[in-house]
């Protein structure tokens, strides 16, 4: 039911964005309002409270904004606390925000080594990512994971890529045991 809610929410204000032609304004606008949000929890914890009226919750919600977000997002905000999904702000802010990277043709990339990588190594890997994707260009967050042991593993959205040593070794002891199996199946020995 969240991903309906952010889906839903998320593709009203990206086509609102392309309509205006506002794509760069309102992504901006989005990315420092989710901020300023996620440094305030208790806003959120006062816009969620169920003893609160939405209508209270209106009247608050729009003098925050005024003067500090466009028209067009502040009531955007407004339809959000009126349907109360307040809750699911996050996940709706997160999911316009990746509908205007991929129009953007944006890509990003988490990227988990068994120890930090150099610049060096950082800009092959950025390289290679945009000679392999359709991309024109890619924010890529790396994690150091020290149990990969060597190799890297890459996530593109859904999209994953392990060449980590780890997850070699996790093959090899499937395939061990599955010779062992077989072969206390048919009773043989090597």
């Amino acid at each position: 039911m969240a991903k309906l809610v952010s889906k839903t929410y998320g593709d009203a204000l990206f086509e609102l964005a392309l309509e205006e032609n506002r794509i760069d304004d309102l992504f901006e606008e989005v990315q420092t309002i989710k901020s300023v949000l996620s440094e305030n929890p208790d806003f959120g914890r006062l816009m969620n409270h169920p003893k609160i009226d939405k209508e209270d919750k209106i009247a608050v919600m729009t003098s925050v904004l005024k003067n500090n977000v466009s028209d067009e997002l502040a009531g955007f905000f407004r339809i959000i606390v009126t349907n109360s999904r307040y809750s699911d702000i996050f996940s709706i802010l997160d999911y316009f925000i990746a509908q205007v990277k991929e129009y953007k043709r944006i890509g990003t990339a988490r990227v988990s080594t068994p120890m930090p990588l150099g610049a060096e190594q950082k800009a092959a890997v950025e390289k290679k990512l945009l000679d392999t994707t359709d991309y024109t260009s890619m924010e890529v967050h790396y994690d150091v994971d020290p149990s990969l042991i060597g190799g890297m593993i890459i996530r593109i959205g859904d999209k994953v890529v392990d060449s980590s040593v780890r997850s070699k070794l996790d093959e090899l002891t499937k395939d061990l045991q599955k010779i062992q199996l077989a072969q206390y199946e048919t009773g043989t020995q090597i």
